[in-house]
């Protein structure tokens, strides 16, 4: 059974202004999750910032860019997409 990845109506306007490049690593991040689960071990800088929410760097550089998604529930396999950006203005200390 595949993972359901939602986003934030917030990250939906985000994504819009990413760099095509960017926006094409975050699909193919978003494909690899719906596949194969939240955990992204394959993925650049890939990690957990919480129990449920995990992050990876969509692209290295400067600009850094990176995506959050936190597991909102297990059993039906869902994932909500929280933020997709500039690693500078990421919310890390929220999480």
């Amino acid at each position: 059974m595949m993972w359901d990845v939602i986003a934030k109506r917030k990250v939906k306007k985000q994504v819009e202004k990413l760099p095509h490049n960017v926006r094409d690593a975050l699909n193919a991040l978003l494909a690899s999750i719906r596949k194969d689960g939240p955990a992204r071990h394959e993925w650049p800088n890939y990690g957990r910032l919480g129990e449920n929410i995990h992050h990876c760097h969509l692209k290295k550089g400067h600009p850094t860019y990176v995506a959050i998604w936190e597991v909102i529930n297990k059993k039906v396999k869902l994932i909500e997409v929280l933020y997709a950006g500039t690693h500078e203005k990421s919310p890390y200390q929220k999480h």
